[in-house]
């Protein structure tokens, strides 16, 4: 008894020292990017973005893990589980449209450096983020919009640790087939078109590289899309695994572990990635921490 009371307690500190980590460290991203006249371009606007989005991932999943952690079960209503897992799929299908637009952002400035400003505007960005908001928002309501036509009987109980497309149709005493037909078709504007999009912008962005004579210079232009690249392998590896490889192949226990990576790992993750990797940001960091000590 002791001993699970101990790994429920440091499990929890731990989920809480991420979730902790994960709203201040996309905080400071933020106001960074909006404070710091040297970062006002569509690169950090975009990242910007991005930290936007993993606050309001992170904030409509942890809590509610935290009171599941300390209380195993946690209930909670039908419109609530709902609105969980609405918020939750436009976060993340949000997540898979503005990395593609990142990386076409990044081609632009690499592929047609000379044409990047007049198209890469400020309207046009603002256009991209809002579409992307549309789409994520739109396709999920169509998911959620099956999920509730379902059935559900029974206790009720989810074997998860928060509410997902698959423990809630496992869930459903009806039948379910419509509504995983809709999941699969649904995968491929939100997964496979956006994926295909980031693919081939960074083959053009690497055949543009190997023109470059000198190794500095493609090591300074690869240096840019570095950070992006990074998030781009941790967010579809973990959402590929979590939701593309058979559920035959893996246990419940290797999903509900997928699952915390990127819902809760992921969005840690990517401020620090974007600070340690990308050098204006380390030098407005170094800056300010220098201001802070001489005016002490």
């Amino acid at each position: 008894m002791h001993v699970r009371l101990t790994s429920i307690l440091l499990l929890f500190t731990l989920v809480l020292i991420i979730y902790i980590g994960t709203i201040y460290g996309n905080f400071m991203i933020i106001m960074l990017i909006y404070y710091s006249k040297t970062l006002h371009s569509p690169m950090y606007f975009f990242l910007s973005q991005l930290s936007i989005c993993d606050i309001l991932l992170s904030t409509d999943i942890v809590p509610n893990m935290l009171n599941i952690i300390l209380h195993e079960r946690t209930p909670i209503s039908f419109p609530g589980c709902i609105t969980q897992y609405y918020v939750f799929g436009s976060a993340e299908v949000f997540e898979c449209f503005l990395l593609s637009v990142m990386s076409y952002d990044r081609y632009l400035a690499i592929c047609s450096p000379l044409h990047y400003v007049s198209i890469m505007n400020h309207g046009l960005c603002n256009k991209l983020v809002l579409v992307s908001w549309m789409l994520g928002c739109s396709l999920t309501f169509i998911a959620a919009l099956g999920i509730c036509q379902l059935e559900f009987c029974g206790q009720n109980a989810i074997d998860h640790f928060y509410c997902d497309l698959n423990p809630l149709i496992k869930l459903s005493c009806s039948d379910t087939f419509k509504v995983q037909v809709e999941a699969t078709m649904l995968c491929f504007p939100v997964l496979i078109v956006p994926f295909i999009v980031i693919v081939v912008s960074y083959i053009s962005i690497v055949l543009t590289l190997v023109k470059i004579p000198s190794f500095s210079g493609r090591l300074k232009s690869f240096s840019t899309c570095s950070s992006h690249l990074t998030v781009v392998f941790i967010f579809y590896g973990t959402l590929i695994a979590a939701y593309l490889i058979p559920k035959e192949g893996q246990s419940h226990m290797i999903g509900k572990m997928m699952s915390m990576l990127y819902t809760v790992l992921t969005p840690f993750l990517n401020p620090f990635i974007y600070s340690l990797r990308n050098r204006d940001i380390k030098d407005i960091i170094r800056n300010f921490a220098y201001n802070q000590r001489t005016n002490i």
